[in-house]
């Protein structure tokens, strides 16, 4: 007999990726952006981890792998947004005549 199918939870989201947020007092962009890298590594090793249990047959569930690398995309894709917010930045402030 199969075993039955297990109800569906609301996911655990991690903490969520807030490069926008004001940095701490004294703190540079430098460590921000470090932060930032550092916030999209975790997501991308957490959706590596569920995709390894689900492929080894631990118990990890479907959607729980699907959400972690949707998570783990959506992170990727901010921090490319923004990254390329700054680059543009930067070049707007080069092109500026002293």
């Amino acid at each position: 007999m199969a075993a039955p199918i297990a109800p569906i939870s609301a996911p655990v989201l991690a903490q969520p990726l807030s490069l926008a947020a004001q940095p701490a007092s004294g703190a540079s962009f430098q460590d921000a952006f470090a932060s930032a890298v550092q916030s999209v590594e975790a997501f991308g090793q957490n959706a590596n981890a569920s995709v390894e249990r689900l492929l080894s047959g631990e118990g990890e569930e479907l959607h729980t792998t699907v959400l972690a690398t949707q998570q783990a995309e959506l992170s990727f894709e901010l921090f490319m947004q923004m990254r390329n917010k700054v680059v543009s930045a930067y070049q707007e402030i080069m092109r500026m005549q002293m």
